[in-house]
């Protein structure tokens, strides 16, 4: 049986899954693409894909579950597709949160640093990935992706209205001094035979054909996807974004979002 792999559309998967769709490795796996990396987290957890690059939260919240080392969609500093965005307030006016539930992993880290690092707690709201509807229920928005990407230059205007974009990855990196990984492969075998590392190579090799994808889906000019496919997202694990990985596990039991912090576990490990 050919192996089924999952993941997001967001531009910022695209250098991980590019040799799945167009290089070496086409037909040799099923992939399985949806806008939102909450469906590649029910397709894991539903064991209905072999591996699935889903937000690092799913590690704390599924039983069985290994992290396939080194490869994944995080940032050194800014990441510019999650963002908090308010109608002109700064963060320590806040009062109502409208939350893109997209990615558990953004809305933890939205309350962690709201808790942690400003210290006081707004009123949450779920809601869908609309800006204008969410900024008409509440103060500030969280956005994922690509929505939030068109945003992330200043000067930003939703539906007429001046707003405020607060990078999240920034902040994190503000209050903390370190960087944040978003998202990795992860698998509930002891071992991946896909190397997803050697895919990642090849993906970053071809970011001009990746941008002429989704450009046309894009309010960014071309070099500025450029920019931020090559310098604002990291493919990979450095020794700050190790280190804010366990940071965030550790504030993340602390707040109680998760039960209980455990022990990162890789694909090979014993």
């Amino acid at each position: 049986m050919t192996p089924r792999i999952s993941a997001s559309s967001y531009s910022n998967t695209a250098p991980l899954i590019w040799s799945f769709l167009y290089g070496s490795n086409r037909g040799r796996y099923e992939l399985i693409l949806d806008t939102a990396p909450a469906r590649s987290l029910e397709l894991l957890l539903q064991k209905r894909v072999d591996a699935a690059l889903v937000p690092v939260i799913a590690f704390q919240l599924l039983d069985g579950v290994r992290l396939i080392p080194d490869v994944c969609v995080g940032a050194k500093e800014k990441v510019r597709s999650v963002c908090l965005i308010t109608k002109g307030k700064d963060l320590s006016q806040v009062k109502t949160v409208s939350l893109d539930t997209s990615s558990k992993t953004s809305v933890y880290l939205t309350k962690i640093i709201f808790r942690e690092f400003l210290g006081f707690e707004p009123v949450w709201k779920d809601a869908a990935p609309d800006l204008e509807a969410m900024l008409d229920e509440s103060d500030c928005a969280l956005l994922i992706g690509d929505p939030a990407l068109n945003l992330s230059e200043p000067p930003a205007v939703a539906g007429g209205l001046s707003i405020r974009t607060f990078d999240l990855a920034g902040l994190w990196r503000q209050y903390s001094g370190l960087g944040f990984v978003f998202a990795m492969w992860m698998t509930r075998k002891e071992s991946c035979e896909i190397d997803f590392a050697a895919a990642r190579s090849e993906g970053l090799l071809h970011l001009e054909e990746i941008i002429s994808n989704y450009i046309s889906e894009n309010a960014l000019k071309r070099e500025d996807l450029l920019s931020y496919l090559s310098e604002n997202i990291s493919y990979s694990i450095d020794d700050s974004m190790q280190k804010g990985l366990g940071l965030y596990f550790e504030l993340a039991a602390k707040n109680g979002l998760i039960e209980t912090n455990k022990p990162l576990t890789f694909t090979g490990d014993n």
